[in-house]
């Protein structure tokens, strides 16, 4: 039966704005693994940042007050660059870069083909499945 409508090309659109809507989909999909990254380096170091109470007071407690002291004072709270704490980076990134990239691949896709969604993938799909053939349906409900 193939993809479900959601699925198919509107009438008139050609190879070359499926690709290109291919390509813009698999960018944003890059740029959500580079999110996640971000936020896991927010997190990161958030918690070293954290563990330093602990290094601080343990090296008080072995003597070493002044390692302590330029630890507490030089480096626990330091922004990670200039002016800027992780969380303020992955706001910054939010704000002025992935919110644009999500809208305009919202737009390309409401413009150009409906609003539908990896039409370059689901014709892959029909492409590359073997009909008829167990584990290759092409949608849950084609399922025997």
């Amino acid at each position: 039966m193939g993809a479900d409508e959601e699925h198919r090309r509107p009438d008139g659109v050609s190879d070359t704005t499926v690709e290109a809507l291919g390509k813009l989909s698999e960018a944003l999909e890059t740029v959500e693994r580079a999110r996640g990254r971000l936020y896991d380096l927010h997190q990161l170091i958030g918690h070293a940042d954290l563990m330093l109470d602990d290094a601080v007071q343990l090296f008080r407690d072995a003597g070493h007050a002044k390692l302590a002291e330029r630890i507490e004072t030089d480096l626990l709270g330091r922004n990670v660059i200039a002016g800027r704490w992780t969380f303020q980076i992955v706001e910054d990134f939010d704000d002025n870069y992935y919110g644009l990239f999500k809208e305009l691949d919202r737009q390309a896709r409401d413009e150009l083909v409906e609003g539908r969604r990896h039409l370059y993938e689901a014709e892959m799909k029909e492409r590359r499945r073997t009909h008829g053939r167990p584990g290759h349906e092409a949608r849950p409900q084609d399922l025997p």
